[in-house]
């Protein structure tokens, strides 16, 4: 355990902080699962709403540092591509 204060300050914000994005993550996780129920049962309109809002929050957790931007842009590509698959 750390002596000095701003150690012990640092340790407690990295608890905080790691809790947010574990969070974070596990909210973008749900929302992947949710769009691919969706595109395996085929709706098209729920699915490309959903993929808008997901999109959102995969690029807002990018800001935050909770994914790398390549990371972020792959899972939406992928995605896409699925949808695409469905809508034709």
């Amino acid at each position: 355990m750390a002596n000095i204060k701003s150690a012990k300050k640092r340790i407690n914000q990295t608890i905080k902080r790691s809790e947010i994005n574990k969070k974070r993550r596990s909210q973008i996780r749900s929302g992947i699962k949710d769009l691919n129920n969706l595109l395996t049962l085929q709706k098209k309109e729920e699915s490309k709403r959903k993929i808008l809002n997901l999109e959102s929050d995969l690029f807002k957790a990018v800001s935050r540092g909770v994914y790398k931007k390549n990371t972020a842009s792959r899972i939406i590509s992928r995605l896409s591509q699925k949808l695409k698959k469905i809508s034709q």
